[in-house]
């Protein structure tokens, strides 16, 4: 007997490679900008000129870098990092040149050029994970056995676009939702000025909505990816405006009730709370869906030595001040619902990356929504004389929810450094802020776009003159100290988890079933203007479901990291695409493993649905 099993275990692990080996490997394509831009370099041997890549549009955070036009000081430098990304090995990172002096000395502890890393002392952040997308897993898709296609190129309609979209998430921040959601918000530029220095957020809006990429319906020309992330002026209504595209997205309020209300107690008769007390069961314990609130305008990043010291990778991290502190640590913060961009952003900036996906799960678990009917043992116990729980019960799902998360951020590891190398919206900010010295075509035709260059001077009023930068201080305001973590934009690690962990919740749960939290599923909650409780609202644009709040909860944790300014939208998007394939391939493999015949039936981000 125990051979037998030995053999069919064997077998079982067979078919799962066998399985995974048979899907189609497909060819990791980038969008040609890491060699399109070039500058001239002198010989200091013979002064004679040649023309390298300046790598203008790539990621180069953590190298030392060039304090007047902002680009990567040595071309060497970026080579290095090249090689070791396709090599692997420790030792070529070592070899690559971190900090504002290469890593001299040994600590790495600047010299840095702003009050504000020399005052905090800030040592250099190392690159993140870079040799994960390299790894090798025994279930579900390889990491390198699924891809993105090629990201917005410097001087094309959609990555102006998104650049106007990020710089307008910028001027919002600090707008309440339910104010962004009917365009009736107020948008201080000026945090310190006495008199109104305001504008509304339908006049953000309207600038956005010169834009080509939203302003036309126009698709001819357009790859098939380009058209899958497709948004017209139709789609930037109030409703639609910084939302996903994935459905359920522009149904009821912007935020998820995921991210909003809690579960009852332990059981039937524990009276303790409601959903609109924001709290989750966790076992015995509870977890509070209210997050630290951020002092509204503590922006960053907005002076250009400031913004060299990040870039040769400063780490300014942890220097945010929260509302309840005095900054020096000594108060405890207070909490509230999330209410702002701000509050979003301080959300994604410390989650656990699957814990909102967890918290789903537990949510949806306390409201007793049902399995998918195709799931075993769904019937009653008199009918079906067995109940789920190792395997197709609640620790079943609880596990693999978050199982999927590391092989999503492997998958998109090995994009981010070994295929696009995108640089970061800080960067392009950067770039436009030096474009008289950069003299790249397609940065003065972006700055003259209508739209963004209407955009760009409220941005330049938010942010004042710069001595280095003049008038023209177009630099991203940056809800992080730090800026963006220490990897390339596209993809996301976010929206990847996102896609991910979403994917596996709509398989198990009916993904049809009205989510009935706020009370029916015509009604949701939205926190008060202060945060500081949640309130019922009419939903009068359809009707709230497992699959449409499940949806919009994996936009807003990814479209979060828009608004903090560390993300482009097309990074989100494609990256929850990407994510959807990883979890979809376990699910495939895990299917092999069990004795029961049944089925899932995945709705997709795309619309339709994938029957396992």
């Amino acid at each position: 007997m125990n051979q037998d099993r030995r053999q069919e275990s064997l077998r079982v692990r067979v078919s799962a490679a066998e399985l995974a080996a048979a899907r189609p490997h497909p060819r990791h394509v980038a969008n040609g900008d890491e060699q399109k831009f070039r500058k001239l370099v002198t010989d200091l041997c013979n002064g004679s000129k040649s023309s390298v890549p300046s790598y203008l549009a790539s990621f180069t955070k953590g190298m030392p870098h060039d304090s007047k036009t902002g680009l990567v000081e040595s071309p060497e430098d970026f080579k290095k990092f090249v090689k070791g990304l396709d090599s692997g090995d420790p030792r070529d990172f070592i070899d690559t040149r971190l900090g504002p002096n290469g890593g001299e000395p040994k600590d790495c502890c600047g010299p840095w050029r702003s009050a504000k890393a020399r005052k905090a002392k800030a040592k250099v952040r190392a690159w993140e994970s870079q040799g994960a997308g390299r790894t090798f897993d025994l279930e579900g898709p390889d990491a390198q056995a699924v891809t993105m296609p090629p990201a917005p190129a410097l001087g094309s309609d959609e990555l102006t676009a998104e650049m106007a979209e990020v710089y307008a998430q910028a001027l919002l921040r600090d707008v309440p939702f339910t104010q962004i959601v009917d365009l009736s918000g107020k948008v201080s530029f000026d945090c310190k000025a006495k008199a109104p220095t305001d504008t509304t957020v339908k006049a953000v809006v309207g600038h956005l909505g010169k834009l080509k990429w939203f302003a036309s319906d126009e698709c001819c020309g357009l790859s098939a990816a380009e058209l899958g992330r497709k948004r017209s002026s139709g789609g930037l209504t109030g409703q639609t405006l910084f939302r996903g595209i994935t459905p359920g997205d522009h149904i009821g309020p912007y935020i998820s009730q995921f991210l909003l209300a809690g579960n009852g107690g332990i059981n039937p008769l524990d009276k303790e709370r409601a959903p609109a007390d924001g709290k989750i069961t966790y076992g015995a314990i509870t977890i509070d869906q209210r997050v630290r609130y951020a002092k509204p305008c503590d922006d960053h990043m907005t002076r250009w030595k400031e913004w060299l010291d990040v870039q040769e990778g400063a780490n300014l991290g942890n220097l945010e001040c929260y509302i309840g502190q005095d900054c020096s640590r000594k108060k405890t913060p207070t909490r509230r619902f999330i209410t702002t961009p701000r509050d979003l952003a301080t959300y994604v900036h410390y989650d656990a990356l699957y814990e909102s996906y967890l918290n789903a799960c537990l949510i949806l678990m306390g409201l007793g929504v049902p399995f998918d009917p195709d799931i075993p043992f769904q019937g009653s116990d008199c009918v079906d004389h067995q109940q789920g729980f190792a395997h197709f019960g609640g620790p079943h799902i609880l596990s693999l929810v978050t199982e999927v998360a590391t092989r999503a951020l492997k998958a998109v590891r090995f994009q981010k450094f070994n295929v696009h190398r995108r640089f970061r919206p800080e960067v392009l900010g950067a770039r436009l802020s030096r474009r008289a010295v950069l003299k790249t075509s397609e940065l003065d035709a972006m700055e003259a776009t209508p739209g963004l260059k209407e955009i760009l001077a409220l941005i330049a009023k938010k942010n004042g003159a710069d001595p280095q930068l003049g008038k023209a201080n177009y630099l991203l305001p940056m809800a992080f100290c730090e800026g963006s973590p220490m990897h390339p934009s596209y993809g996301a690690g976010h929206a990847t988890v996102a896609g991910a962990c979403v994917t596996i919740l709509k398989a198990f749960f009916d993904h049809k079933h009205p989510l009935t939290i706020a009370g029916n599923d015509k009604t949701a909650f939205v926190p008060k203007n202060d945060g500081s409780k949640l309130v019922k609202v009419p939903v009068s644009d359809g009707t709230l479901t497992v699959e449409g709040e499940l949806n919009k909860l994996a936009s807003n944790i990814s479209i979060g990291r828009d608004w903090a300014g560390v993300h482009f939208y097309s990074d989100y998007i494609e990256s929850l695409r990407m994510g959807e394939q990883v979890a979809i391939g376990i699910l495939e493999e895990q299917k092999l493993t069990y004795g029961e015949n049944f089925s899932m039936t995945v709705p997709l981000f795309d619309g339709g649905s994938y029957r396992i």
